[in-house]
């Protein structure tokens, strides 16, 4: 559980009895490219940190097109977190995106460690205020830049999406059609 801890380590100020204490509630999980780990209208239950591979969360609009809200690859935390907070069904769907090695927590044991450790409960706020920061600015990008320039930024700010990711979910992560990306790929 290398990564996970490592993880805590660099980005918390938790003593390393209480790191081990949360790693001890995590669960490996194998799963191979283009698993479901969660469907639009069920509750979702667990938060993932990507050990290896890459997840996302998308939507499917009624018109039946993805829309790509979030891409997790290692040493990341992903979950349909809406569902996840709220205990609601979710409108989002979370998927591998390539075969993966997940560290899995429960709601109920996620919810009794931020009870027992006050510095998890303070990362926690942290990770949900970047949380808030980040979809807020994918939304801004969308709305105020074009196609190219949303495509430019990432592609300076986050080179790995380009390289890692298909047409189609990177298209969908920047809300153009494939023919779109990929006159922006030609240019």
């Amino acid at each position: 559980m290398g990564k996970l801890q490592y993880y805590l380590k660099n980005n918390t100020s938790i003593a390393d009895k209480y790191i081990d204490q949360i790693s001890r509630c995590f669960r490996l999980l194998h799963v191979k490219k283009n698993t479901l780990l969660l469907s639009e209208g069920e509750t979702c239950n667990d938060l993932y940190f990507v050990h290896s591979g890459c997840i996302r969360t998308y939507f499917v609009t009624l018109q039946g097109n993805e829309k790509t809200r979030h891409i997790a690859f290692e040493n990341s935390i992903i979950s349909s977190i809406s569902s996840f907070i709220s205990q609601k069904n979710s409108t989002e769907f979370v998927e591998t995106l390539e075969n993966s090695e997940l560290y899995v927590i429960n709601h109920k044991n996620f919810y009794q460690l931020l009870s027992d450790i006050p510095l998890l409960e303070k990362y926690y706020r942290l990770f949900l205020e970047r949380t808030y920061l980040y979809q807020n600015q994918k939304m801004e990008n969308r709305i105020t830049l074009s196609a190219k320039q949303r495509y430019d930024k990432l592609m300076s700010e986050e080179p790995i999406y380009i390289q890692r990711l298909s047409n189609r979910i990177l298209a969908s992560y920047l809300d153009i059609t494939q023919e779109t990306l990929s006159r922006l790929k030609a240019k």
